[in-house]
């Protein structure tokens, strides 16, 4: 066994201690803090040393690594047993495993490949797969009664709990790749707290429809990655968000969001090579990352929680479902507006009709704008058929005017503030939400 793989175990082990928490009740944080000390003050070298330290660690001969992470793990066992309305020891079992043994799963991986792709699948998988195991152990301990019907009740929840377990692990490799790749002890906080979030907000879910989820979602973001539409971490991303939107919202939320994905990604990948030629193409080849999808999506997301949530604040479902489809036909009108319109000629800046380069913040072409509106049109028509909008033709036209102003709203932004202090991805952001307010207010009205 590889020293990285060994290491790997031992965080995975400290994980699996989460699956305890019921039964240790308020002394749930001890073994945790036992476990810090013992590395801390104990283990300062040798071959375990050796085994467990991390870059940063040899130059104080203290293992920081293992003792933040059992420190993080044991402050969230007082989040679950202490507090009158605590962390569910379901989410941190969640939480905990996804990242202790989404590493074991990296590691075993990196036995037979490099590769990023194949890393992060056997950070999914097994953090998943434990992630499932530990809620599992948790109901059991929860259950009110033994044996039989305890195994009863956790069956009964098991469709939850893959789900739960399932944004755990995803959230989890996504903050990896992106920032703390070394730093388990701050994931498995930021985990935690999305899982007690989402533990709160899931619906009652059916096992077939979870599994269709999940496995709709896993292929997509799949064939993002293979087509190049989207990076390991925008993929990553994509899938989440969609997993949330299919789980939360339903089909008609999932197609809604898809249909931006889908096309989006493809119109960057339409003649890519013209488009670099001429200084127009996405940066990364044509793969969207994360900041990307998020730019994009942070809008929709927000209003898909905001409906999950509906039980909890006072909002018409409706307007949430407006704001969800609003922000996303921008996002799909002001992406294909720019990969189809930067292919083109003559392009003029929307402030001035000036003509301007190729590629100028602001800029736009008769083209462009057709293929943004024809854009917004197909979304307002997916999302009218498959959303709780009310009239389909009404609900299209208030989505595809909300579209059409959005993208109006990314160009005049554009060329009026986008440069060196205002990226591309917070103009795309505040398009969204003005094409997202814009959908409300048209749908109050009307």
């Amino acid at each position: 066994m590889t020293r990285r793989l060994r290491r790997a175990g031992v965080f995975a082990a400290i994980a699996a201690i989460s699956a305890l928490a019921p039964t240790l009740g308020d002394a749930a944080a001890v073994p945790f803090l036992l476990v810090a000390g013992g590395v801390f003050f104990g283990v300062r070298d040798g071959e375990w040393f050796d085994i467990l330290a991390l870059p940063g660690d040899r130059e104080d001969d203290r293992l920081y690594g293992v003792t933040a992470f059992a420190l993080a793990t044991g402050g969230l066992a007082l989040f679950a047993s202490i507090p009158s309305e605590p962390l569910p020891y379901g989410a941190f079992a969640a939480a905990a495993l996804a990242v202790g043994g989404g590493r074991f799963g990296r590691e075993l991986v990196r036995r037979r490949s490099d590769a990023e792709f194949s890393l992060v699948s056997g950070y999914l998988v097994v953090g998943g797969l434990a992630a499932v195991l530990g809620q599992t152990l948790v109901a059991l301990q929860l259950a009110p009664g033994a044996g039989v019907e305890g195994l009863a009740v956790a069956i009964d929840r098991l469709p939850a709990v893959v789900f739960l377990a399932s944004v755990a692990a995803l959230t989890a490799a996504l903050i990896r790749s992106l920032v703390y790749d070394r730093d388990a002890h701050i994931t498995v906080v930021i985990v935690a707290f999305v899982a007690w979030g989402f533990a709160v907000l899931v619906p009652e879910v059916s096992p077939v429809g979870v599994a269709a989820a999940i496995a709709v979602t896993v292929a997509l973001g799949y064939v993002s990655f293979a087509l190049g539409t989207a990076s390991v971490p925008g993929m990553l991303t994509g899938v989440l968000l969609s997993l949330l939107t299919i789980v939360l919202g339903g089909v008609g939320w999932f197609l809604t969001l898809i249909a931006f994905y889908a096309f989006g990604g493809l119109a960057s990948k339409y003649r890519f090579d013209e488009k670099t030629d001429r200084g127009v193409a996405q940066e990364n080849q044509g793969a969207r990352g994360t900041g990307n999808v998020l730019a994009n999506s942070a809008v929709a997301l927000v209003a898909l929680l905001g409906y999950a949530a509906t039980d909890h604040v006072d909002v018409a479902p409706a307007l949430l479902g407006f704001a969800f489809a609003g922000a996303v036909a921008t996002a799909m009108a002001d992406t294909l507006s720019s990969e189809i319109g930067g292919l083109f000629d003559d392009p003029r800046l929307i402030t001035t009709l000036r003509p301007v380069d190729p590629g100028t913040d602001g800029a736009v072409t008769w083209q462009g704008e057709v293929a943004g509106l024809a854009g917004a049109f197909a979304v307002a028509a997916i999302a009218a058929v498959g959303m709780p909008l009310g009239s389909p033709i009404v609900a299209a036209g208030i989505v595809a005017a909300a579209g059409v102003a959005g993208m109006t709203v990314d160009s005049l932004l554009g060329a009026v503030i986008e440069g060196e202090t205002v990226g591309n991805q917070a103009v795309n952001f505040l398009a969204t939400l003005a094409g997202a307010i814009v959908a409300v207010g048209l749908a109050a009205v009307v």
